[in-house]
């Protein structure tokens, strides 16, 4: 009989002790990458609506859609960094747009980031997301037909 073996203080992330990524899987999808500079979310906007464009969602609101872009893309831009990458997905009638920066928010800057994502548009989600290489703010955009409302 032996000693019980010596137990980890903590666990590993992973296999290979790299913890994983964002994966989209499945679906339609588009990673757009930008410098960092006050030009990156006009042409961030210009560019992911040439991509949705692709996966035919007339019922759009493509006014809409480019200011949420235009919105997370300009709070990555403040938050800080050399590069900003915008990932757009989609999958049942919603398109899923993140704009991203891999250097975490500097906590002086972490207000203002905040006043600037806190409207995205019509999306039925928004929200940031920290991690421990970077900052992401996302927003879930409905493209399909909206349910109709029922006068009681």
């Amino acid at each position: 009989m032996e000693p019980p073996r010596p137990q980890p203080a903590t666990k590993p992330k992973s296999l290979t002790g790299v913890p994983p990524r964002l994966v989209i899987t499945s679906r339609r999808a588009r990673v757009l990458a930008f410098r960092a500079d006050r030009w990156a979310a006009k042409k961030a906007a210009a560019q992911a609506a040439l991509a949705v464009a692709e996966w035919d969602y007339p019922l759009l609101d493509e006014h809409d859609f480019l200011k949420t872009v235009h919105r997370l893309v300009d709070t990555a831009v403040a938050a800080g960094g050399k590069r900003v990458s915008v990932h757009l997905a989609d999958q049942d009638d919603k398109i899923l747009v993140m704009a991203s920066t891999t250097r975490p928010v500097n906590r002086t800057r972490q207000e203002p980031c905040r006043r600037r994502w806190r409207y995205c548009g019509p999306s039925r989600r928004a929200a940031p997301h920290t991690d421990h290489d970077g900052h992401a703010w996302w927003a879930l955009l409905d493209a399909g037909p909206q349910p109709k409302k029922h006068l009681a």
